[in-house]
């Protein structure tokens, strides 16, 4: 297979500087701030009514401010303050959600049909309806759920500077391998720092163009049904959220085939932006669903559907009959071909370095000067003690702080040993080289889970517990990324240092103050009504695959060795026909995606959105485009997260409101 001249196109983009600075000040820790307190509420928010993610946004709506306030006091704005100010703001504005997941997963309708509720351990989440009724984690029960919620965030901040960094010492500094995709990231998180004093460049006219875009489309979107949900009893949905649901009309001719169509407009942005033949492999994955799935049913392959389901109960049923397993099959045949393509550009970089092996060595004792290096000793003693903690953790929690139910077993401590101290190093180190060489990572899937159920343990609260199982190639990248814009590593520590009180807080107080709005999910809050009983019920066959007791379990029925085959030939084969024709290997995984029904809804607009960036705007900007594109879709997601935020205030603010009596 040839190699996609997607890739070629992101390669040596930008050269490590010269000098390296601290890119943190009293500025840069204020609009952290800023984020924490006022989008990460409204991120949550946007994902529980839409599904939509605003973590770049927020960063790029927070570096606009920054910009716009530097240039007014006349002062001159790095590239490394606007690095770390991304860095701060991605962090923070995904915290607060994890504890509305753990409420309702203990309440959830489909973890009791699959007899998962009742192993749910106290340390995730309180089962007592009195305590859930309330609506509030301040309550004592909720103690013990929010402090290992904050423990564990607090060990995974530290952990970034541990065996990521020591991979990245080995991978950038010793190989030099290019990581192709770093300054994809760099470039745009610094467009904004180098035009400070441009007014009229063009990074500033396209992410404009952008903005008003998503600010028209979110106020339809999600503006007005917000605040009419607010002040009427339903809101107002000029476009249905999260999707428009086809199937009741088409089942009589494509039995067993959801059918479901989103009208977001940032589907067809993100189309645009992702690789071309992924999104072409994405579609072809859906029409052959399409035709497959009816033959399926006539054959009786899929016999838990029937009409009248409608699209997400048409996706659990088969799920159940076919897809868990046929999926399985496709995970197995993705990470297969990932290895390969490791082992080839291992094999060709093998070749062209073997004369630079021992001058390579020697810049872990010397590395950039200026770059806020620390001793990589004191990486590998962070990993050390961060993996120590979770192994002693995650025994105490299943083994020891809860009894072991009646016929089960305990989990087996080699094996935690195993996940922290072999594979965690294994899979990052080859994940950080695929990274390193072609831009793409590696994951060998269902490793825990198969682990999990090949042990030999009876219960549930190993599912629910922080086991020692990490893929640091993506703080590899990171600390690439890091060294491109010229940021002191220092300048992160201290990032982390401000940040982490932020998102400790936000992890309780941005969750209560969504809980208590109304119930999560409810009608109010439609992505997660339509989506989390699904989710939910995903998880849950895995979860009941360890239950005690020898009865049959949801996960038996749903595991079928001869549809693994099935999935994971069919993926091979895939990749032997595109490869013997020199297609471009995004189709592969393209194909795949479609293949999976994980997200139906969502492959026609973003198909459609590659159409009219590859055949169109490619055509109208030329060259120019794949650097439009990204400026473009920043600006479009702020635009929809800047409106998201208006109505989320109104929507804070009307249900504050307290009704006196006279």
């Amino acid at each position: 297979m040839v190699e996609d001249s997607e890739f070629r196109e992101f390669r040596d983009l930008m050269k490590r500087p010269d000098r390296f600075e601290d890119g943190v000040h009293w500025g840069t820790a204020a609009m952290a701030l800023f984020v924490g307190l006022l989008m990460t509420p409204a991120q949550l928010y946007m994902h529980l009514v839409a599904g939509v993610e605003m973590g770049s946004a927020a960063q790029w709506v927070t570096v606009i401010l920054y910009v716009e306030v530097a240039r007014r006091a006349m002062a001159k704005l790095k590239r490394p303050e606007v690095f770390v100010l991304f860095y701060m703001c991605g962090a923070v504005i995904h915290s607060g959600g994890g504890l509305l997941w753990n409420q309702f997963l203990v309440q959830s309708e489909e973890m009791r049909k699959l007899g998962v509720t009742e192993y749910i351990p106290e340390w995730f989440a309180p089962g007592d309806p009195d305590v859930l009724g309330h609506r509030s984690f301040f309550m004592r029960a909720w103690l013990v759920p929010i402090l290992l919620t904050i423990l564990t965030l607090a060990v995974s901040r530290l952990d970034h500077f541990g065996l990521g960094y020591v991979m990245f010492r080995l991978t950038s500094d010793v190989e030099k391998l290019p990581f192709p995709m770093a300054p994809v990231g760099a470039m745009g998180m610094t467009a904004l720092a180098d035009a400070v004093n441009e007014r009229d460049s063009w990074q500033w006219r396209v992410f404009s163009i952008g903005g008003v875009a998503g600010a028209a489309f979110g106020l339809i979107y999600l503006g007005i049904p917000n605040v009419t949900s607010a002040v009427f009893t339903r809101g107002l949905q000029i476009i249905p959220l999260p999707f428009v649901d086809l199937t009741p009309y088409s089942e009589h001719l494509l039995p067993t085939m959801p059918m479901m169509i989103s009208l977001d407009l940032s589907f067809m942005v993100l189309g645009m932006v992702l690789p071309y033949w992924a999104m072409v492999g994405a579609l072809i994955g859906l029409l052959f669903t399409v035709i497959v799935n009816p033959v399926l049913f006539h054959t009786g392959l899929l016999p838990s559907w029937e009409p009248g389901l409608g699209g997400i109960r048409t996706i659990q049923a088969n799920t159940m009959d076919f897809y868990f397993s046929f999926g399985l099959g496709l995970s197995f045949a993705v990470a297969l071909i990932g290895l390969l393509q490791i082992a080839r550009g291992l094999l060709k970089r093998r070749r062209a370095a073997r004369s630079t092996d021992a001058e390579g060595w020697k810049s872990l004792a010397r590395p950039p000067a200026g770059r806020g290096d620390f001793a990589i000793w004191i990486g590998i003693m962070i990993y050390l003690a961060s993996t120590a903690t979770y192994i002693g953790l995650t025994y105490w929690l299943v083994n020891v702080a809860i009894p072991i139910p009646e016929g089960g077993r305990p989990f087996p401590l080699w094996l935690l040993l195993f996940y922290g101290f072999v594979y965690t190093p294994f899979i990052s180190y080859v994940s950080a080289r695929m990274e390193g060489i072609v831009g793409q990572q590696v994951t060998i899937p269902f490793v825990r889970e198969a682990t999990f159920i090949l042990s030999g343990y009876k219960g549930a609260a190993i599912w629910f517990a922080p086991i020692p199982l990490h893929n640091y190639a993506q703080q590899v990248q990171f600390f690439r990324t890091t060294e491109l814009t010229g940021t002191r590593f220092t300048s992160l520590i201290k990032a982390e240092l401000l940040i982490f009180p932020i998102m400790a807080l936000g992890t309780v107080l941005f969750a209560q103050f969504i809980w208590s709005i109304a119930d999560v999910p409810s009608a109010l809050f439609p992505y997660a009504n339509e989506f989390w009983e699904l989710k939910a019920f995903q998880q849950g066959l895995l979860y009941s695959a360890t239950l005690p007791g020898d009865a049959p379990n949801p996960f038996r029925e749903a595991f079928v060795w001869q549809y693994v085959a099935a999935g994971g030939i069919l993926a091979l084969a895939i990749f032997g026909i595109l490869s013997y024709f020199g297609l471009p290997v995004f189709l592969v995984y393209g194909v795949v995606r479609g293949l999976d029904q994980s997200a139906p809804h969502a492959i026609v607009p973003m198909f459609l959105g590659a159409i009219i960036g590859r055949f169109i705007l490619r055509k109208r900007f030329g060259e120019h485009w794949s650097s439009y594109r990204i400026v473009f879709a920043a600006g479009f997601a702020a635009g929809m997260g800047l409106m998201t935020m208006l109505s989320f205030g109104l929507v804070l603010m009307s249900k504050s409101a307290v009704q006196l009596a006279f």
